[in-house]
């Protein structure tokens, strides 16, 4: 809606309208540029055109990933549906087209990974994954810095801090497998916080993720989230990272996670659950210095896509190569009569699948 006419890093194009196009898709990308939903600063809906294209690396539908040994974008057939229409004049309207998008890929049997947009559109996501996959089957790992579990907003029940009540509310998912990471400052008030509680949703704040380590969270979340459900759906608010390294997002909150910390959890997450969905939110391009936000917005997305990859091929977290050329060397050829001993020769062989030449800076 509100950039170039570009995909995700130069993947193949498909039309939500043409089911044909979706056949045999492992990943659907939908972009959501929607910020209608926004309490403090807006600019969101430019999101989904920045984190497409802010790359420093040719768009040619290949990312080979150093230490996973996958290409997410080759090994799987990962497409890009284009933008939701979504007006942000039309309220809920808006939403409702994005539910029927999501809903779309997720029942041609793909997964939906969704480029926001503010947070609200987290609301018609999971509706339209739990649509197709199983109403209150699907649990949700949400890393925010904000709860978005208000209950109104401007006296309106549609906004970014309040899609979590409403898929509570309505069944999509359980209140019990809901799960957040990150969460810190000054809201919400206690009644909210109350609300949450009865639900019986387990929120990590920063005060826990740092006293007991981000390691110990993760798999206490894990165990929760994978408990009664058939698969996890993940929502990465780029605000749960410290403002210092993610600045271009709508209402900032200091003290979050560290870049680096995001996209090992997200890896992990992908490696180790049944990901079933994913949305990205909150990239606000106009407060971000330098597309910082951008940069590790777009990464955020490759890191899920290479996660998912890895899993297929039965690859776990234990299994990651500990190093960078970890059984890539030559073997060493038997020893010489002085002792000495040499290195083999490579030996030539066709290019791995995704290969590509090297590139320069």
């Amino acid at each position: 809606m509100f950039g170039p006419d570009v995909t995700f890093c130069g993947v193949p194009r498909c039309d939500l309208d043409d089911p044909s196009t979706l056949t045999a898709a492992d990943v659907v990308i939908i972009g959501a540029p929607y910020d209608a939903g926004t309490s403090y600063r807006a600019g969101a809906r430019f999101g989904p055109k920045m984190i497409r294209t802010t790359d420093y690396l040719e768009h040619d539908s290949s990312r080979p990933h150093l230490a996973l040994r996958v290409d997410p974008l080759r090994d799987m057939k990962v497409l890009d549906a284009g933008d939701v229409l979504m007006p942000g004049v039309e309220g809920k309207a808006a939403l409702d087209a994005l539910e029927s998008a999501v809903w779309t890929a997720a029942e041609a049997g793909a997964i939906p990974l969704i480029l926001g947009g503010d947070h609200t559109i987290t609301w018609p996501d999971v509706t339209g994954v739990a649509r197709a996959r199983g109403w209150g089957r699907v649990s949700v790992i949400h890393f925010d810095a904000h709860a978005d579990t208000g209950d109104v907003q401007y006296g309106s029940l549609i906004g970014h801090g309040l899609p979590m009540r409403r898929l509570i509310e309505s069944g999509a998912c359980r209140g019990d497998r809901f799960l957040q990471i990150g969460l810190r400052g000054y809201w919400p008030e206690p009644p909210t916080l109350q609300w949450m509680a009865e639900q019986g949703m387990r929120s990590f704040e920063m005060h826990e993720v740092v006293s007991r380590g981000l390691d110990a969270v993760l798999e206490e979340a894990f165990a929760i989230a994978i408990d009664g459900c058939d698969g996890v759906f993940v929502s990465v608010d780029l605000d749960v990272v410290d403002p210092g390294m993610a600045p271009g997002t709508g209402t900032p909150e200091p003290g979050g996670i560290t870049s680096r910390q995001l996209l090992d959890a997200v890896r992990r997450i992908a490696i180790e659950l049944p990901v079933v969905g994913a949305d990205v939110v909150e990239v606000a391009p106009a407060y971000d210095a330098a597309e910082i936000t951008s940069f590790l917005a777009n990464r955020v997305v490759l890191e899920m896509l290479s996660g998912i990859a890895y899993r297929r091929t039965g690859g776990t977290w234990e299994s990651i190569p500990k190093t960078l050329l970890e059984g890539r060397a030559a073997p060493l050829r038997p020893s010489r009569e002085d002792g000495s001993s040499s290195q083999a020769p490579r030996a030539s062989s066709a290019p791995r699948r995704g290969r590509r030449a090297a590139r320069t800076r």
